[in-house]
């Protein structure tokens, strides 16, 4: 065995579908209480201001017609001309064809509140307030009332009432608030039905969400959430099924890097037990020959077995340093008793300055290891290995003299069994793990005198 690796130099080198109880009330449930009290909380704050403005307004209209019809029929009324309970007036004057057609009804009253003629109660407690020669109104009875003083020489010596039915009042303001409740109400109907449309749209794609999350808990990687044009829904749809065809991946990945291993351990362990059977054939000296063999045999296995613990282990990808040229030499001295065995013998051969490249030891290490049993198993003669710098990265080739695989290109990476496809679980195996490091396996050369390459991209100097 042969091995001629410089050392690198480069700088920067370092190495169920049960709802679980107390879950909180639905979604849709919330949404529409939530829209529905927040219309009814505006058509209160709007309707309740609106109906007492407009009772303000329909009483102060009235009142204003009553005053005006007042202060008319007191201008009609003569100055000089006694009233009292005795005075015969009639209430009716020379004006009276002037007054206007109002609907109200009119009285006189004596400033001491009491009737001497007209339509209205015997006694008025509005007409009586108006002996301070002020207007006055307000409701008696069944009466909205307005008084108007008639003075004489600055003394009140009669007082104008007139009046309106107040239920005349009372039912136009009714009407006006059932309007504004059967406004309000309607309202609220159609915040309702809003509010079961947009909760319905809220609540749906998450709805579907969470049945596509259970498909994916139940093992089903092919989940595609339907859009819903809500665009956070459609988001989060979009990263569940992003991180299925992950999950998806990673557990192909597992499966075939469990067959895979089982493979992998097979030949060592076989060649363990086959030299332990041939020792007990042998005589003294030659079974501490075969057991110092297969001691060297089950530390390679427990090495083995170590890197892909710690394959399994780790995060692929990683910013690891990897030393080709001290790889190519632990390659070497793990596999140096298999080849003399075989009545071969392996070459190393580095190139100096060697950068470092970008991956995990343990599985540039068993990629290698992978090639060497490939090697050593299917083909003849030297088996060489070699680590040369590409630039970008670092390439390590391992090659033989026999007559190559029978497949070629990608198809030799391809798993399969029968005669003649032996290759194809470890090489699948060796190539799934360059591809996790960021790396690229390949059959540089077909047929005879085979050579694999394994490229590595280069690790950044900067890098600590």
């Amino acid at each position: 065995m042969a091995m001629t690796c410089g050392k690198r130099t480069a700088a920067g080198a370092t190495g169920s579908s049960a709802r679980p109880a107390g879950d909180g009330s639905p979604l849709r449930r919330r949404v529409l209480v939530s829209i529905v009290a927040v219309a009814a909380c505006a058509v209160t704050v709007l309707t309740v201001p609106l109906a007492w403005s407009m009772d303000r307004l329909y009483r102060g209209g009235a009142v204003a017609r009553l005053q005006r019809d007042a202060v008319w029929l007191a201008a009609g009324l003569p100055r000089d001309e006694a009233y009292g309970p005795g005075s015969g007036h009639s209430g009716h004057s020379g004006h009276s064809s002037q007054r206007p057609p109002a609907a109200a009804r009119e009285a006189l009253y004596t400033p001491a509140g009491r009737r001497l003629s007209g339509n209205g109660p015997p006694s008025s407690r509005v007409a009586e307030a108006a002996r301070d020669g002020s207007l006055h109104q307000g409701v008696e009875g069944s009466h909205l009332a307005v008084s108007v003083p008639v003075a004489r020489h600055g003394v009140v010596t009669a007082v104008v009432r007139v009046w309106t039915p107040w239920d005349s009042i009372t039912d136009r303001r009714s009407g006006t608030w059932l309007l504004l409740a059967a406004t309000g109400a309607a309202i609220v109907g159609l915040s309702v039905l809003l509010a079961v449309h947009l909760a319905r749209r809220v609540a749906v794609p998450l709805e579907r969400l969470t049945e596509t999350a259970r498909a994916l808990g139940a093992g089903d990687f092919t989940i595609q959430p339907v859009r819903s044009g809500i665009r956070e829904a459609d988001a989060a749809g979009r990263a569940l099924a992003a991180t299925a065809r992950r999950l998806g991946e990673v557990l192909e990945r597992e499966r075939s890097f469990s067959t895979a291993v089982s493979h992998q351990l097979r030949t060592p362990l076989t060649a363990l037990v086959l030299g332990l059977e041939a020792a007990r054939t042998q005589d003294d000296r030659g079974r501490r020959t075969a057991l110092d063999t297969a001691l060297r045999r089950a530390d390679h296995l427990g090495e083995t077995i170590d890197d892909l613990l710690r394959l399994a282990r780790e995060t692929h990808g990683g910013g690891e340093g990897i030393d080709a040229a001290e790889v190519l030499e632990r390659i070497a001295r793990r596999n140096r008793d298999a080849v003399a065995e075989a009545g071969r013998r392996l070459t190393v051969r580095c190139e100096p300055e060697l950068p470092l490249a970008r991956g995990s030891v343990a599985a540039t290490v068993q990629v290698v290891q992978t090639l060497v049993d490939n090697a050593l198993t299917h083909g003849r003669g030297e088996i060489r290995l070699t680590a040369v710098d590409v630039g970008a990265g670092v390439a390590i080739e391992v090659g033989d003299d026999g007559p190559g695989p029978a497949a070629e290109g990608d198809r030799v990476f391809e798993s399969a069994e029968g005669p003649g496809r032996r290759h194809g679980i470890g090489l699948t195996l060796a190539r799934s793990l360059a591809e996790a490091e960021g790396g690229r396996l390949l059959l540089r050369r077909a047929g005879p005198r085979p050579v694999f390459s394994l490229m590595l991209p280069a690790a950044d100097p900067e890098a600590p």
